[in-house]
């Protein structure tokens, strides 16, 4: 049986302001918080993104999409699937979606516990690691 091919991932978090987003790697299973990149006038770094396309190389690229607690849509919900739509199409590289409800809660909840003082940017990237331990979680790869 021939080994599985490790993937390497980019995930996340999108927000009107900030775009948290993280590193991972099907293999190992291991995810890392990398950075947030700060939208200009209302678009995403689209600079900033490409420059990590570039350096991490992915195969796949992971969003969280935004819903209610009963899986109904958000108001971004939209915003963040043309988001998505977006990335496929300047990197073509597959997109795929994880339900997000309460990462950024996840991640503020996580740092406080660290003892850290959380602040909106390591939030975001923290909560784009949470998105992608989620994937790798439904692929079964931990």
């Amino acid at each position: 049986m021939p080994e599985p091919q490790a993937k390497t991932l980019l995930g996340f978090d999108f927000g009107e302001k900030r775009i948290g987003i993280a590193v991972g790697q099907t293999l190992t299973g291991s995810v890392t918080p990398l950075t947030t990149l700060t939208a200009i006038k209302q678009k995403p770094d689209w600079d900033g993104i490409s420059a990590l396309i570039k350096e991490w190389q992915p195969d796949l690229l992971i969003l969280g999409l935004p819903l209610h607690m009963d899986g109904s849509e958000q108001t971004i919900t939209q915003r963040v699937k043309r988001f998505g739509h977006q990335l496929e199409g300047r990197y073509n590289l597959p997109v795929e979606w994880v339900d997000e409800r309460l990462s950024s809660y996840d991640a503020e909840q996580q740092l406080r516990e660290q003892g850290k003082r959380s602040n909106k940017k390591d939030i975001d990237k923290l909560a784009a690691a949470l998105i992608l331990q989620s994937w790798l979680e439904q692929q079964g790869n931990l």
